[in-house]
């Protein structure tokens, strides 16, 4: 399929990555999908029971692809309700995080073996996970729900069995965070007050609201390399230059995802009569199409230098042969 503004090199297009080792379509929902800093290897969730011979076939699992094998590998874990795992830089581990027994836990597996560690979690719950480039630094949400019911930011060294408090509120509501590839900075969200901010682990504090006093923002990611942090305001999105504090404008539509160097952004226009998914170079202004059809990603969807994006959609006719009804999960190579 020809896509406008699509590189035209033999290796650019659009894969069907959710697929069983033949080949054949997967038998089950998927999406959720994360990219590795190369783009070599996928993690996904995927209720699919024929992508690998060892699936058992339980209602939300996490698969990681490597596409120079064209092999796929079960992620096991005892937890329930799977939410949309995160793939380490460097692909050596996927963070997840479901419900275990009454609490949601987060946990860590090793890519290569397949064996899974709980990361200790100061809370009763954890949730909303985020990886160093190395796998090492776990950034996550610890909630305590006995009164009084509040969040808190930390991140976890598991290597040094080592916990750093980022950020704590007073409330439980919607705080997220995103940690750099060296795991020295945090950008996190406090949701109540709607403000974004960055926390140093080399000094233990934190800058910001980022956004100003006169904006209410929602945290999208901070870029691997920590140049960049993404947020939305209003029908807006902005790209913030930690080193010179100054903020880009992209209006009126929806970032998603920003490359590990900090240079491609991948949104979704407010307007639905067009393309579902847009890569924009930040430096020339430029803009790639990603899917036509309606399509969905999330934060770490972007390989460096935006070469490839991973992304879910129910759509038919992304490629062909595609008769299965079930959300796929898709990488779109520009070169």
């Amino acid at each position: 399929m020809t896509v406008p503004g699509l590189a035209s090199d033999s290796g650019a297009g659009v894969e069907r990555i959710s697929v069983a080792p033949d080949g054949t379509q997967g038998d089950g929902d998927s999406a959720g999908a994360t990219i590795t800093t190369d783009g070599r290897r996928i993690a996904f969730s995927s209720s699919a029971k024929n992508l690998t011979p060892s699936n058992p076939g339980t209602s939300a699992t996490v698969f990681v692809r490597d596409q120079r094998t064209s092999q796929t590998r079960l992620m096991s874990t005892n937890a329930a309700q799977i939410q949309p795992p995160v793939i380490s830089g460097d692909g050596q581990y996927v963070a997840l995080w479901g419900l275990r027994f009454r609490d949601t836990k987060v946990f860590l597996s090793q890519v290569s073996s397949g064996s899974t560690i709980s990361i200790n979690c100061s809370g009763l719950s954890c949730s909303q996970p985020s990886l160093s480039a190395d796998g090492r630094y776990i950034a996550h949400v610890a909630t305590f729900t006995r009164p009084p019911s509040r969040q808190r930011i930390e991140v976890r060294d598991w290597n040094a069995d080592t916990t750093q408090i980022v950020a704590e509120f007073g409330h439980p509501v919607s705080a997220r965070p995103s940690i750099s590839g060296d795991g020295r900075f945090v950008a996190y969200q406090d949701g109540l007050a709607e403000d974004v901010f960055v926390w140093d682990r080399t000094d233990d504090t934190s800058s910001g609201p980022i956004e100003g006093p006169s904006k209410a923002a929602t945290l999208v990611q901070i870029s691997k390399d920590g140049s960049k942090v993404v947020y939305l305001s209003g029908s807006d999105t902005y790209v913030h230059d930690e080193s010179s504090g100054t903020d880009q404008l992209v209006p009126n539509v929806r970032g998603v995802a920003i490359d590990p160097t900090g240079r491609y952004l991948l949104y979704a226009p407010h307007d639905t009569n067009g393309p579902s998914l847009m890569l924009r170079d930040l430096e020339t202004g430029t803009d790639e199409i990603v899917s036509n059809q309606l399509a969905t990603a999330g934060t770490d969807s972007v390989s460096a230098a935006g070469r490839d994006v991973v992304f879910h959609s129910t759509a038919d006719d992304i490629v062909p042969g595609d008769t299965n009804g079930k959300s796929d999960v898709f990488i779109r190579r520009f070169y």
